[in-house]
């Protein structure tokens, strides 16, 4: 479909009300791969995304040709929809690099080689990072028909949207593509069902609680040494470390093992603590990184609530709870990889959440 049948779809409107037109609420992998699909089908749409950013829990720094996941890093084998996407969008995948010793940090300290069970090995990443996936999908619509941004901050029955500039849009049907509890948080009227609520704040939000710190170093030193980059610690504050070098250059990425609630406004403490952690496991070289980050999700207000500070111990047993399945004459639908029919959690849950979601919205009738 060509921009001005999309535009005929989808007539601008300068900030007044849209109607017979579908509403995505959030720009992460699935709300961009269900309006990837919408707009493939010539079903007229807008996506309204929060941050000032699209991708959602994907987010990728960059410096020069390297690039540094600073969300989810990987799919693997046996994931068809995101084997499907990036050849659909003509993206690179390598494996990550697992070659070599791992490392095992005792809770007294010491350093033992070729400790084996915190590999990776297996799991494949995109060239670019993933926000190559996020660059590739946005390139593909109309840029008319995406905003960043837009804080919605009200859900109506009748299908509108209030956002946070006091804008109000109604709309044919909305898909809320952010995870549950964060969705459960907006005002909903009439007031959600008592069941209703109690599912989605039930739902844990997947990594919403966790911290991702990379180091960057100009090559990867420590493959001389025979290391593969991958490591774990009983002390911590890293407690899985992997590699995570690109193109050029070298880089070691690693899960914040201290709770939420410990590491809440310790940012440069447990940049300090990681980078004197790599030293110890790694070797001198590694006291000095030429750049690093930090993300602590669960200071991202759009991907996790309080309740997502707790850490959790296992994968849950996502899907979508009886109570969240959808009325035939509903005008919204919740959506997440949490409450994908199978892979929940995982970047091919987010896919085929958005895989059921177009499902819903192409079995209305076309405007």
């Amino acid at each position: 479909m060509d921009e001005n049948r999309a535009s005929a779809l989808c007539p601008s409107t300068d900030g007044l009300t849209l109607t017979r037109t579908v509403a995505i609420v959030g720009g992460g992998l699935t709300g961009l791969a269900l309006a990837h699909r919408l707009h493939a089908a010539g079903r007229a749409f807008r996506l309204f995304e929060g941050r000032d950013r699209l991708g959602g829990r994907i987010s990728t720094a960059r410096i020069g040709a390297q690039w540094f996941d600073l969300g989810p890093s990987w799919f693997w084998p046996g994931q068809p929809r995101m084997a499907a996407l990036v050849q659909e969008l003509g993206l690179e995948v390598f494996p990550q690099f697992a070659d070599g010793i791992q490392l095992f940090e005792t809770a007294q300290g010491a350093v033992i080689r070729d400790r084996g069970f915190a590999s990776m090995q297996g799991s494949l990443r995109v060239r670019g990072g993933m926000g190559a996936i996020v660059r590739a999908l946005a390139a593909h619509l109309p840029e008319d028909f995406v905003e960043t941004g837009r804080v919605v901050r009200s859900v109506s029955a009748g299908g509108t949207l209030g956002f946070a500039d006091d804008d109000r849009q109604t709309f044919d049907r909305i898909v809320l593509a952010v995870p549950p509890r964060v969705a459960a948080a907006l005002p909903f009227t009439p007031e959600l069902p008592k069941p209703v609520q109690s599912a989605l704040h039930s739902i844990p939000t997947w990594m919403a609680g966790h911290a991702k710190f990379v180091a960057v170093y100009d090559t990867p030193f420590w493959r001389e040494d025979g290391l593969s980059g991958d490591a774990s610690s009983q002390i911590g504050p890293l407690a899985e470390i992997h590699d995570a070098s690109a193109d050029t250059g070298g880089a070691l990425f690693g899960f914040l093992g201290v709770p939420a609630t410990m590491r809440a406004g310790q940012r440069d403490a447990v940049i300090a603590a990681s980078v004197a952690q790599l030293e110890r496991m790694f070797g001198p070289r590694a006291a000095s990184p030429v750049r690093v980050y930090y993300t602590d999700w669960a200071d991202e207000a759009l991907t996790a609530v309080l309740a997502d500070r707790t850490p959790l111990t296992h994968h849950p047993a996502y899907g979508r709870p009886a109570d969240l399945m959808p009325a035939r004459d509903s005008s919204f639908l919740f959506t997440s990889s949490e409450l994908a029919p199978d892979m929940g959690g995982y970047l091919e849950g987010a896919l085929a959440a958005a895989e059921e979601a177009a499902s819903w919205v192409l079995a209305a009738p076309a405007p």
